[in-house]
């Protein structure tokens, strides 16, 4: 994944968000991206701390479903989504969560998701691939807005 960002991004690595109240699997994650590629990530236990640093403009958020472990009165991962999409609808979102369950799925996808992932043993290897189709898909949006601008 490391050429491909490179080719797709740019030299400048790619600014993930990463929220989750589970502190352990947040670690982990970070862990996971940071030893995959070159990564600039920020964590969040909260969707209010996300959305505190949306300023920062990150290029991923990959967004718990639940958020509710640390505070109960919490905004929950479709709250944060609506609230990141009203700031910035270009920011793809990937909702995270361990509900298995197509409705949960379709209804993250109704809040504009990006895409929904169970978290499993296969999770990591399911959003890089997911993130390497972002910036597959932003390169090619951009050579076609060039050849249109040039039409």
């Amino acid at each position: 994944m490391d050429n491909e960002k490179q080719i797709i991004k740019g030299l400048e690595p790619i600014k993930l968000f990463l929220v989750d109240d589970d502190v352990v699997f947040l670690k982990s994650l970070e862990i996971d991206f940071l030893y995959s590629a070159d990564f600039s990530i920020e964590t969040f236990a909260t969707g209010e701390l996300c959305m505190a640093s949306l300023n920062h403009c990150p290029d991923v958020i990959i967004l718990d479903y639940f958020l509710d472990g640390i505070e109960m009165n919490a905004m929950n991962g479709i709250e944060t989504l609506d609230r990141i999409k009203s700031y910035n609808p270009d920011i793809p979102v990937i909702i995270l969560s361990s509900q298995d369950k197509i409705d949960v799925a379709i209804d993250c996808m109704h809040h504009r998701a990006y895409d929904y992932v169970v978290k499993s043993e296969t999770a990591f290897i399911r959003l890089q691939k997911i993130i390497t189709s972002i910036f597959h898909y932003k390169k090619m949006e951009k050579e076609l807005n060039w050849y249109m601008e040039r039409m």
